[in-house]
């Protein structure tokens, strides 16, 4: 971890300490129905997440459990930690190394399979409709898993119709529950739904409080597509968990800026994936649905937008 990365993690912790944070699986209620791109589902599962409902029907947590950056028994200790605390949704992919390990915690959480919802992703040294096949079968056989809840086209890259036609395949033979993008541009996902024949459920974009996607956000609902967010903190930069507005929001709300922002997330209709190795925060990000964001609140975060993204290494 970088000097700028520890001094936004001990920033977090500190302001942590000093704001209430609820006892594990204990939530007031779930204040506020967001304006979601589908439905959302208020039955809510034992810890409290409601689900939204995808363009084909399927249920999937409107928080979950990122894994990007995890490793060996970190990853394996911090997926069985989310699972055990009330995460139901994981998302995983071929280029981040830990399948296996996320394979591994999902048998060592003993929680039925049917209770979860595994997203992995299709790497770009795997597209093609034969390479995209062969691609889904190592990820499969890595999560020792019989099917993927959603499987998502990493990137726009190499041979997209190809690897589209082999996911429909495998989609309409049963081995994956909805398939979808990530990192799709109104342009490319235009491309695609020119010929797909199965429409995708999600596209994962970066989305975050200095990176709002206004314009992705307005296509995607129009085609009833899931919004979905990687790095809904940006990882911390640009100083995000100690922004002035996010501070004095969660004072407000006696919260954190990690919680502001999730619950933001929440309240625009937005499928958020935090990933933490630390117990305690995995704890924080999913006491959430206690507190609303008042029309105030929304409309300063509105004014963080910096409308550029903040990984321009990923671009």
């Amino acid at each position: 971890m970088n000097s700028e990365n520890q001094k936004n993690e001990i920033n977090r912790r500190k302001f942590l300490q000093n704001t209430t944070l609820a006892a594990a699986g204990i939530y007031l209620g779930i204040l506020g129905t967001p304006k979601l791109f589908g439905n959302v589902l208020m039955d809510k599962d034992a810890k409290g997440i409601p689900d939204v409902k995808l363009n084909n029907g399927l249920k999937m947590p409107i928080l979950g459990f990122g894994t990007y950056g995890l490793s060996g028994e970190v990853c394996q200790k911090s997926v069985v930690e989310a699972i055990s605390s009330g995460y139901r949704l994981i998302d995983t992919a071929k280029v981040y190394g830990n399948e296996v390990e996320v394979g591994k915690a999902i048998k060592q959480s003993g929680i039925d399979r049917k209770q979860l919802f595994v997203t992995s992703k299709l790497w770009v040294d795997d597209a093609g409709y034969e390479n995209a096949k062969k691609g889904f079968e190592e990820t499969l056989r890595k999560l020792q898993l019989d099917y993927l809840d959603l499987y998502l086209i990493h990137r726009p890259r190499g041979d997209v119709k190809g690897s589209w036609k082999a996911m429909e395949e495998l989609y309409k033979a049963g081995k994956i529950k909805a398939i979808g993008i990530s990192n799709f541009d109104p342009a490319q996902l235009a491309d695609l739904l020119s010929y797909a024949q199965v429409k995708p459920v999600v596209n994962q974009i970066e989305t975050h409080a200095y990176y709002q996607q206004t314009n992705d956000y307005k296509v995607l609902k129009q085609d009833n597509i899931q919004m979905q967010a990687w790095a809904p903190f940006a990882e911390g930069r640009n100083g995000l968990f100690t922004n002035e507005v996010l501070t004095q929001i969660a004072k407000k709300h006696g919260k954190t800026t990690a919680q502001v922002s999730l619950r933001w997330h929440f309240q625009r209709g937005i499928v958020a994936i935090p990933r933490s190795s630390q117990k305690t925060h995995i704890l924080e990000n999913l006491n959430i649905f206690d507190f609303k964001l008042d029309d105030n609140d929304m409309k300063a975060i509105e004014k963080l937008d910096l409308n550029r993204t903040q990984f321009p290494e990923w671009s």
